[in-house]
């Protein structure tokens, strides 16, 4: 996996930082997405009922939808940095190609928790040719970092909405 400084120059990266946050789990949440390092463009939203990995999962689709085609024009490498080890690792791991070849169930032989969601951002990362692909970068929450505070901060005023 690729981090925004190593295989690619800082120039050709296109970091996009993703959260998401529920009150409860299962309660109200929200999600949120910004491109650093200033945090423009950025976007975000909720819902009434949900859990916080789906939130964690609909914040990194809407970032991919919205970001993938402008790293595209701009040659760009896209990178998702989450606070989430269930969405990186998936990508990390390649959890998701085991999953599609076994009918969408885990290694327990269970139907993958969440699978409408990530059918949904597995199709989008795999419209991207294999070389152009989003890598995945993992940050740890709640430690400093000023983009994972920022999208903290609008995924939780979503879920307070």
């Amino acid at each position: 996996m690729n981090t925004p400084t190593s295989a690619h120059s800082i120039d050709r990266v296109l970091a996009v930082y993703t959260d998401g946050a529920c009150s409860g789990n299962p309660g109200p949440g929200g999600w949120a997405w910004a491109v650093a390092p200033g945090g423009d463009p950025r976007g975000s939203g909720g819902e009434g009922r949900t859990t916080n990995q789906r939130m964690e999962l609909v914040a990194a689709i809407e970032a991919i939808r919205t970001m993938g085609p402008v790293a595209r024009a701009e040659t760009k490498r896209l990178v998702i940095v989450s606070d989430s080890t269930y969405v990186v690792n998936c990508f990390k791991d390649r959890w998701w190609v085991r999953w599609k070849a076994n009918g969408w169930r885990n290694a327990k032989k269970e139907p993958v928790a969440n699978a409408d969601l990530w059918r949904d951002l597995i199709a989008l990362y795999e419209a991207h040719p294999e070389a152009e692909r989003p890598d995945f970068q993992w940050v740890k929450g709640h430690s400093g970092d000023p983009m994972n505070d920022l999208v903290d901060q609008l995924a939780v005023a979503e879920s307070q909405k």
